[in-house]
């Protein structure tokens, strides 16, 4: 099985490059005008799961209402981890503190500038 999470945005080229640029990721696919969408794919090849960001020529896409609507990204390796937080700032994500009090403990959450919101978890992830 394999995942693809998909969400509307105002700004389909500078929200994919965000993504792309803050957790390494690469553009997979991209589509124009596909019964009035635009889309950006992106994610890592080897994985299973990947982002689709969209566009759509009549609608305005409302920013995240929620700030415990979270992306999570469990990165073991305490160096990579270091790397990847760093890589979300220069890529235009601002960090905050969660609104869960637990992702601080050993993590980071990042806000894109449509209002949603990733967490870098600095831990294996287990059931």
């Amino acid at each position: 099985m394999k995942v693809r999470i998909a969400r509307a945005t105002n700004n389909l080229t500078r929200v994919s490059q965000m993504y792309m640029d803050g957790l390494g990721f690469e553009r997979l696919s991209a589509f124009e005008n596909h019964q009035g969408f635009d889309g950006i794919i992106i994610g890592d090849p080897s994985q299973l799961y990947h982002l689709e960001f969209t566009r759509h020529k009549d609608t305005h896409a409302i920013k995240s209402q929620d700030s415990d609507n979270l992306l999570i990204f469990y990165i073991s390796d305490n160096k990579k981890w270091q790397r990847t937080c760093s890589r979300m700032i220069a890529a235009g994500f601002v960090e905050f503190k969660s609104f869960n009090p637990y992702w601080d403990i050993s993590g980071k959450t990042f806000e894109d500038l449509d209002g949603y919101r990733v967490v870098l978890q600095n831990q294996e992830w287990t059931l």
